[in-house]
């Protein structure tokens, strides 16, 4: 039984639907969520959102699919290897919300600097993943040594471990002032502050 249900998959994997199929629906998806959501051709422009969103996705696909992207440049091959990546730091950022949520029930992290640090963290994160599939950071690099799964794993119950104990042994009106000076210098530039 177990047998079979690896065998759909793997005859999935040799048709091409991870490779080709899956990719696809991803971007034309987000293009096209991204497309009705800002309303950039104008309102009630669904039909135009579609065909924009199926070509940029095509335009995409079809040369991974062809072998026209050049070596280490291929956006398919980069998505490939960075989702896993990216679905492994959402896990850990959602443990660390939940254990946050268990040990501090009061924190709000919508309009303090502690979101503010958080989205700082998960772009720093999100570039540095993208970048490491992309290849950009290869070599003997000062963070080489944030390659190795057991370094990262290690790192990762650090940073749950740390911010569990900050959250437990905080005060409470020393953290919030540097908090909301950090939330403020973030929120300035984009026009909140």
């Amino acid at each position: 039984m177990a047998n079979e249900f690896t065998d759909a998959f793997l005859r999935l994997d040799n048709m091409g639907v991870i490779d080709s199929l899956l990719p696809f629906i991803l971007l034309f998806t987000i293009l096209f969520a991204v497309l009705q959501k800002t309303k950039i051709i104008g309102e009630g422009k669904k039909q135009f959102n579609t065909v924009i969103a199926l070509i940029l996705s095509l335009m995409v696909v079809i040369p991974h699919l062809t072998g026209r992207y050049p070596p280490g440049k291929d956006v398919v091959t980069i998505m490939n290897t960075t989702l896993p990546q990216v679905s492994l730091l959402v896990i850990a950022i959602l443990a660390a919300l939940l254990l946050i949520g268990v040990f501090a029930p009061g924190v709000m992290f919508g309009g303090t600097g502690m979101g503010a640090l958080m989205g700082l963290f998960s772009l720093v994160a999100v570039v540095y993943i993208f970048g490491n599939a992309a290849g950009w950071w290869k070599g003997t690099g000062a963070f080489n040594f944030l390659n190795n799964p057991d370094t990262q794993a290690v790192l990762i119950i650090i940073l749950v471990f740390g911010l569990i104990i900050w959250f437990i042994t905080r005060e409470d009106t020393g953290g919030a002032d540097l908090m909301n000076r950090i939330g403020g210098f973030f929120q300035k530039p984009f026009g909140r502050g």
